[in-house]
């Protein structure tokens, strides 16, 4: 093939377009270039005209660097040719309006009486102390005061569900956060379920009290706890409608992210076992910073540097081990489309490499 024939990067044509529904996951361990699949699919999918938000949920945000560009919090038309939107949510400040969205005193009271902030929730109030099986909401680290466990990843699914409800974009995709985090958000419905329950029995063991202990601290006015349950209620059950989209494969394929080392692939095998038992579904596993010839990914000559496995020792041994977890990958996800990414000698931002991940990708 003569080097006429040879496409340079910014030569590759840009897919246009992509084959995949209406919300696209891309999810796994940190560090595994999640990111970068993200914005590479938004692009593609933005290019033939779709609306297409593009949001990051993980608080070590580079969806700016990768798009080169700077993304805020609310979503953002960042090109003027396509119809690119993206988004970084920043879960601790949509947190300072209260991780469910709600008015600091929304639950009439019983936010303070609980935990964390209010008058009766240091360890000397009747709840105080740390959570446990039988405080489960009270103390620093309860369900409604302090650091709540769980309150970060509340407040990206809040940011989220707002997003999946805009009718301004026709397809969402998502750079989520570590494999951990975004188990917690699938398990929030449940949580939430629990948090409403234990509020209402509490509210009818305290409602006696709720006069005195205004009284005692200053509070005169008047509190609706009904206002907060109903808050929480009417999160529980968007956040039910949205596991309800996540679950459909018409409309959602979360999509692993590996490199091709035995722990990451242990790691996503359970990450699909995990998915599996939300009945997730996933379509796609992407082995990224594969130490192959791009052109032998892309099936076509392209002038992009790749590993020289015949001159490099290291390389060569290094092919070796990616090997080995390629085979492992191939078997253990058998069913599932396996995409390979190579690993580029150059950082991978701006649309040039952004176009040939997402040919990759296609």
């Amino acid at each position: 093939m003569s080097n006429l024939d040879v496409e340079a990067v910014d030569d590759i044509d840009a897919p246009t377009g992509v084959d995949a529904p209406e919300y696209v996951l891309y999810g796994g361990k940190g560090g595994v270039g999640k990111t970068t699949c993200a914005a590479a699919t938004a692009l593609a999918s933005a290019r033939d005209g779709t609306a297409t938000l593009v949001v990051s949920t993980d608080p070590a945000h580079s969806l700016s660097d990768t798009l080169e560009t700077d993304i805020p919090a609310e979503p953002t038309r960042i090109r003027e040719d396509i119809p690119l939107y993206a988004a970084e949510i920043d879960p601790e400040a949509a947190m300072g309006e209260g991780p469910l969205g709600m008015e600091d005193d929304a639950l009439g009271g019983l936010g303070g009486m609980l935990g964390g902030g209010g008058p009766m929730g240091d360890a000397g109030g009747p709840m105080g102390g740390d959570a446990s099986e039988e405080n489960p909401i009270g103390g620093e680290d309860g369900l409604l005061g302090g650091s709540m466990p769980g309150a970060d990843e509340a407040a990206a699914m809040r940011l989220l569900l707002d997003y999946t409800d805009d009718d301004r974009f026709d397809r969402v995709v998502i750079d989520t956060a570590p494999t951990g985090h975004t188990l917690r958000l699938l398990e929030l419905p449940e949580t939430m379920d629990s948090m409403v329950g234990t509020i209402l029995k509490l509210r009818e063991r305290f409602s006696g009290m709720m006069d005195s202990m205004k009284g005692m601290f200053g509070g005169g006015d008047d509190v609706d706890t009904e206002a907060g349950i109903q808050d929480l209620e009417e999160l529980s059950e968007r956040i039910e409608r949205l596991r309800a989209i996540l679950r459909d494969p018409t409309r959602t394929d979360f999509r692993i992210v590996m490199v091709p080392e035995t722990l990451s692939v242990m790691e996503s095998e359970r990450l699909l076992a995990q998915l599996t038992d939300f009945e997730i579904p996933v379509s796609t596993i992407v082995v990224n910073r594969v130490m192959q010839d791009p052109s032998e990914v892309l099936g076509r000559e392209v002038d992009i540097p790749g590993p020289n496995t015949d001159h490099c020792e290291f390389c060569a041994r290094r092919w070796e081990v990616q090997q080995e977890a390629l085979a492992r990958a191939q078997d253990l996800f058998r069913g599932h489309e396996v995409r390979r990414v190579p690993l580029f000698a150059d950082e991978v931002h701006g649309e040039g490499l952004l176009s040939v991940v997402a040919a990759c990708l296609d």
